[in-house]
């Protein structure tokens, strides 16, 4: 039986990158727009937006920079990040075939192939948000820590773990980390001048976008350096917000809200 390997690129709990994205990926940069890209890859304007914050996400860097419509109409083209992980991605995904064809007479009469030993490396999450950062600060008590992972050059989020996982996992400052929050966790909030609130994390940006239906809506954060955070909240809060694109927001959560995962 031929083999053909299909490469995901992830840490553990953190958004999945496979041939999908890629091939989207792909297709924004041959298309010159995210909307044709969207529609050459059979994906909505959404899903390949929401595709592309993952990947910014994952990845730390931009990987397509964009500009605005007006008299030459926008855009968009690969960053060199972007042209790399495009790169990589088919090198691995060659390499991983030949690796898997190799391996196969190995597993004979074993009861297992290539395929499925494979299967079982990689997970999913159902964590809206995942964002790559290096670990800059460990606070410890007697029972708990608190592990502050600076995600982009102005954000630091903060997380709450036992000591248990502080040691399983072998968080230590300067390590990288990915940090993981479930976009519901997410509460959002005017950023004016005074404001205060008990949440340890409270980090300013500006509305990327804002996806309503008649009783929900999804508010995507621009916090710079190419990462977003998203929150999930309901209409009537965005309305009596009145969030629209370009505002100034704060995304607010608490510290125990947050899951930290490492490569």
């Amino acid at each position: 039986m031929a083999i053909e390997a299909s490469i995901t690129l992830k840490s553990e709990h953190a958004p999945l990158v496979g041939r999908e994205r890629i091939r989207l990926l792909e297709s924004v940069a041959r298309e010159g727009s995210i909307s044709a890209g969207a529609r050459a890859a059979g994906l909505s304007y959404k899903a390949a937006w929401d595709a592309l914050d993952a990947m910014a996400n994952l990845f730390g860097q931009p990987v397509l920079e964009t500009k605005s419509g007006g008299a030459t109409g926008g855009g968009a083209q690969l960053t060199a990040t972007g042209v790399k992980v495009i790169e990589a991605f088919n090198r691995m995904e060659a390499e991983l075939a030949r690796v898997l064809r190799l391996l196969e007479p190995d597993l004979a009469g074993s009861g297992l192939t290539p395929l499925n030993l494979m299967s079982g490396f990689l997970m999913k999450t159902s964590a809206r948000n995942a964002l790559r950062g290096v670990i800059v600060e460990i606070a410890v008590d007697q029972l708990s820590a608190e592990v502050a992972v600076q995600v982009s050059g102005d954000t630091i989020i903060h997380a709450s773990v036992t000591l248990a996982s502080l040691k399983e996992l072998g968080l230590c400052v300067g390590r990288e980390a990915v940090v993981l929050v479930k976009a519901p966790f997410v509460m959002i909030a005017r950023d004016e001048a005074g404001l205060q609130t008990s949440a340890r994390n409270s980090i300013a940006g500006t509305v990327l976008r804002c996806e309503t239906t008649p009783l929900h809506a999804e508010v995507v954060i621009d916090i710079g350096d190419g990462k977003t955070l998203a929150a999930s909240i309901t209409a009537h809060s965005a309305a009596a917000l009145q969030v629209s694109a370009g505002m100034r927001l704060r995304a607010l959560f608490d510290a125990a809200h947050v899951l930290v995962a490492v490569d």
